[in-house]
């Protein structure tokens, strides 16, 4: 007999293990024909200036790293000896920034691996992302936190000079980011003319979900308690609502590249800042409009937007103006999207929502049915993917905080497998936080180039081009 209570939350959790979730009602992929902007170069140099010029108010802007969890799946391979894999990360191991001749001289290639990944040596397998060493120049080793801090710098300071950063991190890493922050804040604070105001925030505890057998029993620990994980980067939905901010880009720990690259990479966040300005302005535009001075010629001028711009058709209602009102007055998000060359990530679409409205969503491979030949074509002919590269708007027309829970779609999670100690497990994610957790924003999405996009998934990408220093 069981010795161990559910809450009342475990059981609904364990109900949508057993009910799953629904399919998303696919209508077609996002491509720059419909649902993708594609910027001319007068648009872009518009919306950089637009991004400029907001520095000059009093506009307050945020970056937002989710940069929780080790770094264990960047060395999977290494973790399980591929041979492939271990051979080839010997033979240039002195083009990762990591690597000290004094600390490898005289090991073999299982002894460099061994070094790197466990506590005899530099502990990496257990660390996370954000203070690995990623990056080798002249003068200096920069962690993959340490080049956000340096793109913070130029693109998102305030008026009064400040770059205010939030990271999302695990409280048993408190310690190691506050020795990565503390060895270049001041350092940087100096060369780049900033004042960094930066935050370690944590994933709500309370947003862990149960996990469960293939049979959806409690999967038990080896003290016999149901095992509860993190409910994957959804979570973030909930810690991302406490970010005292007008303006928000969130770009994952993992994608920074030398600083080579900052000028690309920063034009390209301020084209999706400005954007995201313009966006703002038209939308406050219009709920003063229909405030003041509402008319049938209005409500068409609005709905034309709304389906041009962001692909939004609303069902037919006798209240014109309420339902208007409403789509309009929601949180903000302009996503960076990059032509599909392989990469994994999740991929823009236009769906029906259960209300018979449309909308852009990005979706990710679970979401999507495998038995729908319809959906599964809407995938194949995918043009783009999803970066991760956004820029939010929190606040309404009044300045005002927006209570983004309010804005997810519960329908939105969906069930992985996973393992633990060998043991087969199912895991509930939540509606993911550029998923279903922004389900209900009003969203464009904007093509940007893929140099915008270097993300360190496994150690090996630590020697493509815009991973190694010149």
């Amino acid at each position: 007999m069981a010795n161990y209570t559910l809450s009342e939350k475990d059981l609904k959790e364990i109900g949508q293990f057993k009910t799953g979730f629904p399919w998303m009602n696919i209508i077609a992929p996002a491509t720059p024909e419909k649902g993708i902007k594609k910027l001319s170069e007068e648009q872009i140099a518009e919306a950089v200036a637009k991004a400029d010029a907001a520095r000059a108010e009093s506009l307050r802007f945020a970056k937002f790293v989710p940069a929780s969890g080790a770094a264990s799946r960047m060395f999977k391979d290494l973790f399980n000896k591929n041979v492939t894999v271990v051979n080839k990360f010997v033979s240039n191991i002195e083009k990762f920034a990591f690597y000290e001749p004094e600390l490898y001289a005289g090991l073999n290639a299982d002894q460099m691996v061994d070094f790197t990944l466990t506590e005899q040596g530099l502990n990496y397998g257990a660390k996370p992302k954000g203070v690995l060493k990623f990056h080798r120049y002249a003068s200096e080793v920069r962690t993959a936190l340490a080049e956000h801090l340096v793109e913070a710098q130029e693109y998102m300071r305030g008026a009064d000079g400040t770059a205010t950063i939030y990271i999302t991190i695990s409280p048993e890493h408190q310690s190691l980011f506050d020795e990565a922050i503390a060895q270049v804040k001041e350092d940087y604070e100096k060369k780049y003319g900033v004042k960094y105001d930066i935050k370690t925030v944590f994933q709500y505890k309370w947003t862990d979900t149960i996990a469960v057998t293939a049979d959806n029993e409690p999967f038990l620990t080896e003290a016999g308690e149901p095992l509860h994980r993190p409910g994957g980067h959804g979570a973030l939905i909930y810690t991302l609502n406490d970010v005292d901010a007008d303006l928000v880009s969130i770009k994952n720990i993992d994608n920074v590249s030398v600083e080579s690259y900052l000028p690309t990479t920063a034009k390209w966040k301020k084209v999706l800042m400005g954007t995201a300005l313009k966006m703002r302005e038209t939308i406050f535009g219009y709920i003063d409009a229909l405030n003041t001075n509402p008319s049938e010629e209005l409500f068409a001028e609005v709905e034309a937007y709304l389906k041009d711009e962001l692909c939004i058709e609303l069902p037919h209602t006798e209240c014109k103006k309420t339902q208007l009102l409403a789509v309009l007055n929601r949180p903000i998000r302009v996503a960076g999207m990059v032509k599909n060359e392989g990469e994994p990530g999740g991929g823009p679409f236009i769906i029906r929502e259960a209300d018979g409205s449309t909308s852009l969503q990005v979706l990710e491979g679970p979401q999507i049915n495998p038995d729908d030949e319809h959906a599964v074509q809407c995938l194949k002919s995918a043009t783009h993917f999803n970066p991760v590269d956004l820029v939010c708007v929190l606040t309404d027309h009044e300045g005002k905080k927006f209570d983004l829970t309010k804005y997810v779609d519960p329908d939105a999670g969906f069930i992985s497998s996973k393992s633990l100690h060998g043991r087969e497990l199912k895991a509930l994610e939540l509606p993911g936080l550029w998923n279903g957790a922004m389900s209900r924003w009003n969203t464009v999405f904007v093509e940007v180039p893929v140099e915008t996009f270097n993300p360190v998934k496994t150690v090996m990408d630590l020697l493509r081009p815009a991973h190694q220093a010149e």
